[in-house]
C-alpha cells in the first residue's frame, strides 16, 4: 500500500498519511471486509486521487524542479524496488492525468486486473483500458530501464562521486553521455539549480565552478539503490545532506537526480549521516 501510495504521490510523508487514513478505516470495519488487500488498495487509490489535485497545485508554485522523495534501497534487488519504476518514470507519470497515472500503476505495475482497475476507479473497464493504453505511449520511453549488475552499478556511482568532487574533466567526459540532463530539487529552501542542466558540454562546466567554489570537497556516505537507480548519498562541503540517483543507459549516464530539500531527506536515518561516512 505504501509502495502504491509513494508511486502516486510521489512523497513518502503524504504517502503514510495515506495509508495510515486507509488502514484506519479498515479497522472501523472490524474485520468484515472479506478481501482487506482489494479494499486497501481501493482506498489508498482513491485517496490519493483526492489528494494528488492539490498536491499538483502545490507543485505549480514549487521554488525551481521538483522531484520525488528519494526512496531508498539496497544493491541488490528487493522488494521496495521490484516494481520496477525509476524517478524518470514517476517524472514522466507526473504528465499524466491522476485517472491514467492510476490506471497505469495498478494494471501495468502492480497487475491489478482490469475488472478490479475499473471498479476502484469507479469507470467502465474499456474505459479504464483506454486510460492505461494512453498513459503507457506517454512514459514509454520512460520506462526503458538498462540493468546493471550490483557491483559495477556501485562502481559507477563512485566513480562519479570523486570525478565530480574533484571537477576532473576527463573522467567526466568518459562517465557522461553527450545529451546528459542535470535535476536538482533544493525546494527553495537550499541552493540548487533552478532549470535543468543539458548537454555535457554545460555539465562539466558546472562541475568544474563547483569544485572551484568550494573549498570543502563533500563526503560520501554509502552507496545505494534511489528509486531503482545506482547512486549515493553525500554531506556537501557546507554539511549538507543530499542524494544523488544516476540514469545510467548503453553504459554512460544519461541523467543525473540530485535531492536537496531538506523536507525530503527527512526520513534517512540518522545512524547514516553520522555512522556511515566512507574514507
Amino acid at each position: 500500500m505504501l509502495r502504491l501510495a509513494y508511486r502516486m504521490l510521489g512523497s513518502l510523508s503524504d504517502a503514510e498519511d495515506v495509508v495510515q487514513d486507509a488502514w484506519l478505516r479498515w479497522e472501523r470495519t472490524a474485520g468484515d471486509i472479506e478481501f482487506p488487500t482489494t479494499y486497501l488498495t481501493r482506498i489508498v487509490t482513491r485517496l490519493c486521487l483526492d489528494q494528488i489535485k492539490s498536491a499538483r497545485a502545490q507543485r505549480e508554485i514549487y521554488v525551481g524542479q521538483w522531484l520525488p522523495d528519494p526512496l531508498m534501497g539496497s544493491a541488490e534487488p528487493d522488494e521496495t524496488v521490484s516494481d520496477d519504476i525509476t524517478v524518470a518514470l514517476m517524472l514522466a507519470m507526473e504528465r499524466l492525468s491522476p485517472l491514467e497515472r492510476a490506471a497505469f500503476l495498478l494494471h501495468d505495475v502492480f497487475d491489478m486486473p482490469l475488472p478490479e482497475v475499473a471498479v476502484t476507479l469507479g469507470r467502465e473497464p474499456a474505459a479504464v483500458r483506454q486510460l492505461a493504453s494512453r498513459a503507457r505511449k506517454h512514459v514509454q520511453a520512460a520506462r526503458l530501464r538498462f540493468a546493471l549488475e550490483p557491483a559495477e552499478a556501485d562502481r559507477i556511482a563512485r566513480a562519479f562521486f570523486t570525478a565530480a568532487r574533484d571537477g576532473n574533466t576527463a573522467q567526466l567526459a568518459e562517465l557522461l553521455a553527450q545529451d546528459v540532463e542535470i535535476h536538482a530539487d533544493g525546494g527553495g529552501k537550499v541552493l540548487a539549480l533552478r532549470n535543468v542542466v543539458r548537454g555535457i558540454d554545460r555539465a562539466l562546466r558546472l562541475f568544474v565552478g563547483s569544485r572551484r567554489k568550494n573549498l570543502h570537497a563533500p563526503t560520501l556516505l554509502r552507496t545505494v539503490m534511489i528509486d531503482g537507480l545506482p547512486g549515493y548519498i553525500s554531506v556537501d562541503g557546507s554539511g549538507l545532506l543530499q542524494t544523488t540517483a544516476l540514469d545510467i543507459r548503453d553504459g554512460t549516464i544519461a541523467a543525473i537526480y540530485i535531492v536537496k530539500n531538506p523536507d525530503k531527506l527527512a526520513h534517512l536515518s540518522s545512524a547514516i549521516v553520522a555512522g556511515d561516512a566512507e574514507n
